[in-house]
């Protein structure tokens, strides 16, 4: 069992952040109150501390970080863990998986939550910069996944479960429903989620890097 604690100045709010940074549904997510601080009256500055219980995926099948190999390898380890040290953050880096020219860094740290930030965003920052650091120090091209926690994973799955809601959503409705904001992979993700509906078509909108996408109904289900 994975336990982690976040806070808000209700319990709403600190439940909020859980979902943000685990990129799990409310549902999904068992919480425990562990503090409540109730402010003066008439003052701000309430504080509840919430602690999540999450269950681990694959209990049965475990798997360690890998070594570095290689002088990229150790190369780019020390570079994400000294990026993520200058935002304060204490950290170990290790390699999750390595694939061709695919290199996968896992950041293990107590403040995952303030390295994933809101919706994934200041990993995505990171991943971006270890990846512009990776084409500096290699001649061939290698992708770097920045990840922690596994919010990527768990990002995924919840994006394809709003995604398969929506549509059934906008099938009973017939009112097109506009997704929030996501970066292109995510939205890769959500319409190929939705390439196999017949009846739902997908459209990215807006401009810049992170787009929302709607979802609405065009009938004649195959």
């Amino acid at each position: 069992m994975n336990v982690r604690e976040f806070e808000g100045k209700n319990e709403e709010e600190a439940i909020n952040r859980a979902i943000e940074a685990l990129g799990l549904n409310r549902d999904e997510i068992d919480v425990e109150i562990v503090e409540a601080k109730k402010a003066p009256f008439l003052f701000g500055g309430g504080r509840v501390r919430i602690r999540v219980h999450l269950e681990e995926e694959h209990p049965s099948e475990p798997s360690g970080p890998l070594a570095p190999e290689g002088e990229f390898e150790q190369a780019m380890v020390r570079f994400l863990q000294g990026l993520v040290e200058r935002m304060g953050i204490k950290n170990q880096v290790k390699i999750a998986f390595r694939e061709a020219r695919k290199l996968g860094l896992e950041v293990q740290t107590e403040d995952s939550g303030i390295l994933i930030g809101r919706k994934g965003q200041t990993l995505e920052a990171i991943q971006v910069i270890a990846n512009v650091a990776a084409g500096r120090l290699k001649d061939e091209s290698v992708r770097i996944i920045v990840d922690t926690q596994d919010y990527r994973s768990r990002r995924e799955k919840s994006l394809i479960r709003m995604a398969q809601q929506a549509a059934e959503q906008v099938r009973r409705t017939r009112q097109s429903r506009l997704l929030e904001a996501m970066n292109p992979f995510e939205r890769r993700l959500v319409h190929t989620a939705l390439s196999g509906e017949g009846d739902i078509e997908t459209a990215s909108e807006g401009e810049g890097l992170y787009k929302r996408i709607r979802v609405q109904y065009k009938g004649g289900k195959s």
